[in-house]
C-alpha cells in the first residue's frame, strides 16, 4: 500500500506541475501533491526524499499564494 501511496503522489505531482501554467489551482494541487510526496518519503524511511519533497512542498505553496494574492489584487472591471 506504501509503494502504491508513492506511485500516486508522484504521478500527480508530475501531472499538476505539467498543468500549472493553466491556473493556480494546479500550483496548489502541485503543492499538495509534492506534501504527499514527502510524507511518502518518511514514510518509507527514506528520510533524504521527504526533506526534499517538503522543501518543494513549501515552495509551491508560496508560489501558490503569492499568485493567488496578485489574482484578488487585480481590479474587476
Amino acid at each position: 500500500m506504501l509503494t502504491l501511496f508513492g506511485a500516486v503522489v508522484v504521478t500527480f505531482m508530475m501531472i499538476f506541475y505539467a498543468l500549472e501554467q493553466r491556473s493556480l489551482w494546479y500550483t496548489l494541487a502541485f503543492a499538495v501533491a509534492c506534501t504527499g510526496s514527502s510524507l511518502y518519503g518518511w514514510l518509507a524511511g527514506t528520510w533524504p526524499f521527504g526533506v526534499v519533497e517538503g522543501i518543494w512542498a513549501v515552495i509551491a505553496y508560496r508560489k501558490w499564494w503569492i499568485l493567488y494574492s496578485q489574482k484578488q489584487a487585480e481590479p474587476t472591471s
